[in-house]
């Protein structure tokens, strides 16, 4: 049934939130049997660019000058950079540097989480190298005090990195304990379950599949509704000043 203009899809001037029934996908430069849904990108004034890549079976990711973070969210990739060969399957994510040549093929049918920022370099600090790990393999720890809400931090802290990617977890009628107000960009991916969001002056249901970018100082809450966890991969720009250029 056509949905006669109907959608939770929403354009503010310091959100996005996108829903699957929004979804337009398209071919990026160096994909082959693979298309991407652009969820953020410098078009709406965001300092990074994300996107879902969604593989055939033997799909393949071109390539990227910038810095690259790819979260498996289903299916299997193969992924050959710095001279190895690792298969990254659901759950595993990959951190690709600047300049790194690398070829990702997907061995089945698959979908990733795919974030792309030009570097920002700090003087005396070397750049970051290849990372290839699991969520799985991370360990988790409360947001504050609250034991049911739980965050995996899927990049190392340290200067070298600027920008971090998380997962967090909330347990059914788990929420943040504060309106966040702050200079960071974010980009959210949700995983699994759903719940209520602030984002400015609006209050958004969400569900597993739904994105949403949040630019700098935009009022955020989030509160889980259901009767399974919510889950969500959420990037921020990270340990630059902002008079750099990395964080406007």
């Amino acid at each position: 049934m056509h949905n006669l203009g109907q959608t939770r899809s929403s354009q503010k001037h310091n959100h996005i939130l996108l829903t699957p029934d929004t979804f337009v996908r398209t071919t990026l430069p160096g994909m082959k049997g693979c298309a991407a849904v652009v969820h953020a990108g410098p078009a709406m004034g965001a300092q990074f660019t994300q996107y879902t890549a969604e593989f055939e079976s033997g799909g393949e990711l071109g390539e990227s000058a910038a810095q690259r973070f790819i979260f498996v969210i289903e299916g299997q990739l193969k992924l050959e950079a710095d001279g190895r060969q690792n298969d990254v399957a659901s759950r595993g994510y990959a951190y690709l540097p600047e300049g790194l040549l690398q070829r990702v093929v997907a061995t089945k049918a698959s979908r990733a989480a795919v974030i792309e920022k030009t570097y920002q370099p700090v003087a005396s600090v070397p750049a970051p190298g290849v990372i290839i790990s699991s969520e799985d393999a991370v360990s988790s720890h409360p947001l504050g005090d609250d034991p049911s809400l739980q965050v995996k931090c899927l990049l190392p802290d340290t200067m070298n990195f600027d920008f971090a990617v998380n997962t967090m977890e909330y347990q059914p009628g788990a929420a943040l304990s504060m309106v966040e107000m702050h200079v960071m960009q974010h980009g959210l991916l949700m995983l699994e379950g759903g719940g209520i969001y602030r984002l400015g002056d609006s209050w958004y249901p969400v569900t597993a599949g739904d994105f949403i970018w949040m630019g700098s100082w935009c009022p955020q809450w989030f509160g889980a509704i259901g009767k399974v966890p919510a889950k969500y991969l959420i990037y921020k720009d990270w340990n630059r000043h902002p008079l750099d250029g990395a964080v406007r």
